[in-house]
């Protein structure tokens, strides 16, 4: 089964820069006078590295989230955080002049991270058993947030609000590789974290307990890792929009696939999670619609009901 889902996988990644609307002749592909080679070159390959780094980023925050809230139903967009990068690059959007439009990246870390230090805060004074009420107050932040966001909207021109309206659904329409860089360079740059400190997310996810007998500095690895994480989702979100649920879906998939401890599934997540958004991208641009469909809206069409399923699971078990 998992050789048969590898292989699968394979085939999307294969298939993706050449499937869409306009068919390519592939032996155009090298040439530079051709429609073909801008058509692959500056479109179609970039939008496929952004679409695969970017999910495996959301896949591996939600792993990461899930160790260190000790929840399975927080990630980046349940509790906030990709809503709290949304804002801010919102701001960013009105506010700056276009010359700064590159600092949207950093806008957005601010972003995602202070909202992560926001819940670490929350976190601290909740007991290990009330995990349920951080989701809860992730939920109530991200209402804040869009409250917020539209007073940005009020504030905005029409020009603004379209490119804000475009943003908050999600959009995987890059051109060339300078896009691509940055989020290839956060989704390296959190798997070498993640990985690096493996040793102390298996220990974390055993219990806390245990993880401070064994010496585990944890207030540290945890900001550690929040960091990391915070600062790879507000650069994905800065160049893609907010999109939701992957970092819920992919890391129960994969562990029902693999049944192993989530320590030794960092490489699957990462991978899975990045086919997955690929997987999604391929539907959002072969539908037949009269325009492409945001690429947010099909993750959230398959995340949502996944969402109450997890829900209903750990009611039922509970029972």
């Amino acid at each position: 089964m998992k050789r048969l889902i590898f292989a699968l996988s394979l085939t999307i990644l294969a298939i993706a820069p050449f499937t869409g609307e306009t068919a390519m002749e592939i032996g155009n592909l090298f040439n530079p006078d051709a429609t073909e080679y801008l058509l692959f070159w500056d479109l179609r390959l970039p939008r496929v590295g952004v679409a695969f780094f970017t999910g495996a980023v959301l896949a591996l925050g939600g792993m990461v989230f899930q160790a260190v809230f000790r929840n399975a139903l927080t990630t980046p967009f349940t509790l906030g955080v990709s809503s709290g990068a949304t804002l801010a690059t919102a701001i960013g959007i009105v506010f700056l002049p276009a010359s700064l439009a590159a600092l949207s990246y950093f806008f957005s870390f601010v972003g995602a991270f202070s909202t992560v230090v926001l819940l670490f805060l929350f976190a601290r004074t909740l007991k290990a058993t009330q995990t349920h009420s951080l989701l809860l107050i992730g939920i109530a932040l991200s209402f804040f947030y869009s409250a917020a966001l539209m007073v940005i909207f009020y504030l905005s021109d029409l020009e603004q609000s379209y490119s804000i309206i475009r943003f908050t659904m999600g959009s995987l329409s890059v051109v060339g590789m300078e896009s691509l860089y940055p989020v290839a360079a956060a989704a390296l740059g959190l798997l070498w974290v993640v990985v690096r400190y493996r040793p102390e997310l298996k220990l974390l996810l055993t219990s806390y307990e245990n993880a401070f007998l064994k010496g585990i500095e944890i207030r540290k690895i945890n900001l550690i890792l929040l960091l990391a994480v915070s600062m790879s989702v507000g650069i994905c979100v800065s160049v893609v929009g907010p999109i939701g649920f992957i970092g819920l879906v992919i890391p129960h998939i994969v562990r029902l696939l693999y049944r192993r401890s989530s320590d030794a599934l960092i490489l699957p997540v990462f991978y899975y999670g990045g086919v997955f958004l690929v997987l999604c991208d391929l539907i959002a641009r072969n539908l037949g619609a009269a325009s492409e469909v945001p690429i947010g809206v099909v993750t959230s069409f398959i995340g949502g009901p996944f969402f109450i399923y997890i829900i209903l699971k750990k009611r039922g078990g509970h029972g």
